[in-house]
């Protein structure tokens, strides 16, 4: 039998917030929200960004004076909302006024002597550049005179040419949450998002690798563009050239499967298997395409996906604005008919499928954790809900490599019929709905949703409803798709559809036959819909579709396997596994932010293996790695061998 993959477990961070217990997504439908939901939006909210917490039993600010809740949350509810989602960048990252770099331009003698200046004698190259004539050595120092110009390259500052993006909200910042030891952004944001995922389970991770063998469990987890930062690629690129030096560190923590490397090494000491795809804005869908493959095939009973993208800085900035890609200040100024003096709204810079001038960068760690389902019902794992399949395909020939090509209109037809194989024909047509790439690119409105719409057609959908959250958060590239399984999470959680608050109505070059954008938030029960598709679209022509299945669904699917027993009795282990997971949220709602990081704990060597003909034990742990590896090739092996 093939397994079924189920979600267990997630966690993370973008500029809506934390994931967990969906907390980032009722940011999202903030609005839709009742009060109390409203108030607990708003608080999570504070707690992450450490403005409110609880200490020996009463509330306190960020300076440490005792407030009474509600009152604070209610008084703060502007500041709050305004420091999360897409708005004007924040300079904790870089001001964005003022950006740092170096013009070239030519000194020229002035006078018949030549030009002539002083530099340490240390500084000076060997052999002395052409030209140049030590005249006297003063101290350290030495005066140099040469007659011809000399190029150099002066500081200055530039304003960006954007000045909106989706940042992680205002005051948090997960390199204070452990001893992060220079590590960069994308990595600070991994540790966060994975001891997020991990704790939200309500199953310890002891008990995991207590019960499942440590081959079983699969990491896929990566980045998109690596690590771009100066403690990372960024700064191996840069050192030199800034007459710095190049740390040890900086190349070893650029690589793009940094990510895994970390949940592997310094939160769950795995020994299974690892990796990361690196497919542009698909990379998520592609790293969740490999862990449901080892699930469905029992190669790993437990795998963690995720990716993380820390993106806002000003050389990646550069790079989109260059290929015309961002939403610019000026062009969203002319879009929206402004004078010079009046301001830019840059809460509503993305508008996916409404007249639009490009997309929003954002920055965002998202990880999720899959069970089979045999295991779920073993340990009493929660049901988030089940991944159907992922479908992945190219572009075919190109003219350029930016555009988009046929590969996303299969891998839609692909993942609208994995999803009818399902919930029925019945069930794609009424019963589900699509989370759009919608970048908010011009180019984007017409490709995607000519795609959306022959796809609704094909299938003889009326009116398919589509989501577009990156009107809310922006592009975080590689974990794009993350940030939407994070909503679609929520959705069966609160059962409110987000709309695409951005703009007033659709482009007249978008299409719409089959298909309903959504422009206004809908409330429905949550089992009204009984799936999603996750559509993804990377540079390059890497497309992914996601057949995500919901929870109810999920749980129907189990007890017709298992059976009515066995469900009752995993549904008495869930209702501990859920009481777990309500005191993590306890515990996040009063400001912990319990963080898995484990340097130097417990390395073992060989000496910890235990080794057998038939199978290999790892010290301290009891289920062992088995060695009766499959022969896929027996037909064509020599028998005596």
């Amino acid at each position: 039998m093939v397994k079924l993959p189920i979600i267990v477990g997630f966690g993370g961070v973008n500029s809506a917030g934390r994931s967990s217990c969906h907390q980032g997504y009722r940011r999202l439908v903030f609005d839709a929200l009742g009060v109390p939901e409203q108030l607990s939006t708003l608080q999570s909210l504070a707690t992450l960004a450490g403005k409110l917490r609880k200490q020996q039993g009463a509330w306190v600010d960020s300076l440490g004076s005792p407030v009474e809740l509600d009152s604070f949350l209610t008084s703060n509810t502007s500041s709050l909302l305004a420091s999360s989602l897409i708005r004007a960048l924040e300079s904790n990252l870089f001001d964005p006024a003022r950006i740092p770099f170096q013009e070239k331009t030519t000194l020229r003698p002035s006078t018949p002597d030549g030009l002539s200046f002083k530099v340490k004698t240390s500084q000076l190259s060997q052999p002395l550049p052409t030209g140049w004539e030590c005249i006297e050595v003063v101290g350290e120092d030495t005066i140099v005179r040469l007659q011809q110009s000399l190029d150099v390259l002066l500081p200055k500052t530039r304003k960006s040419s954007v000045s909106s993006a989706g940042q992680l909200p205002s005051g948090f910042d997960p390199a204070q949450l452990y001893a992060s030891r220079n590590h960069p952004r994308g990595l600070q944001m991994t540790v966060f998002a994975a001891s997020d995922a991990i704790n939200s389970m309500g199953i310890s991770w002891d008990t995991i690798r207590q019960t499942v063998a440590p081959d079983q469990i699969s990491v896929y987890a990566g980045s998109g563009l690596g690590q771009l930062d100066y403690n990372g690629n960024g700064g191996l690129l840069q050192a030199r050239l800034q007459g710095k030096k190049v740390s040890s560190k900086q190349l070893a923590l650029g690589y793009a499967e940094m990510p895994a490397d970390f949940i592997n090494a310094y939160l769950i000491g795995n020994l299974g298997t690892t990796g990361t795809s690196v497919a542009a804005c698909a990379t998520f869908l592609y790293n969740l395409r490999q862990g449901i493959k080892d699930i469905q095939s029992g190669v790993s009973r437990v795998v963690i996906v995720g990716t993380s993208e820390a993106p806002l800085l000003p050389e990646v900035f550069d790079g989109f604005s260059t290929m015309g890609a961002l939403a610019e200040d000026e062009n969203l100024r002319k879009l929206d008919k402004l004078s010079a003096n009046e301001a830019v709204n840059f809460n509503r810079a993305c508008r996916p499928f409404g007249d639009n001038v490009g997309f929003t960068l954002s920055e965002s760690a998202q990880v999720v954790i899959l069970f089979d389902d045999a295991l779920t019902i073993e340990l009493g794992a929660q049901v988030f809900a089940a991944v159907n399949d992922v479908f992945i395909n190219a572009d075919g020939f190109k003219k350029s490599i930016a555009s988009p090509g046929l590969g996303n209109y299969l891998s839609m037809a692909k993942a609208a019929k994995a999803t009818a194989n399902i919930i029925g024909n019945a069930g794609l047509k009424h019963k589900s709905y699509v989370h759009s790439h919608g970048t908010g690119t011009p180019q984007n409105r017409t490709t995607e949703s000519h795609i959306l719409s022959s796809t609704a057609t094909q299938f003889g959908i009326d009116n398919w409803p589509i989501v577009a959250i990156k009107s809310y958060i922006g592009h975080s590239l590689a974990s794009s798709a993350g940030d939407q399984l994070m909503a679609s999470l929520g959705f069966w959680q609160e059962g409110i559809l987000p709309g695409i608050l951005t703009i007033d109505e659709l482009a007249d070059d978008v299409s719409s036959k089959g298909i309903d954008f959504q422009l206004a938030h809908k409330k429905l029960e949550p089992t009204a819909m009984d799936a999603t598709i996750i559509n993804s679209k990377g540079f390059g022509g890497n497309n992914a579709s996601a057949s995500i299945i919901a929870p109810h669904i999920a749980l129907n699917m189990l007890r017709q396997r298992y059976g009515d027993a066995a469900m009752a009795s995993y549904e008495h282990r869930a209702a501990s596994v859920k009481e777990r997971s309500v005191e993590y949220e306890a515990q996040l709602m009063e400001g912990a932010n319990p963080i898995l990081y484990q340097f130097d704990n417990n390395v073992l060597d060989a000496s910890a293996l235990e080794y057998s003909s038939e199978e290999i034990r790892v010290k301290g742990v009891t289920p062992a790695i088995s060695l009766s590896v499959v022969n896929h090739y027996a037909d064509m092996t020599n028998k005596e061998t």
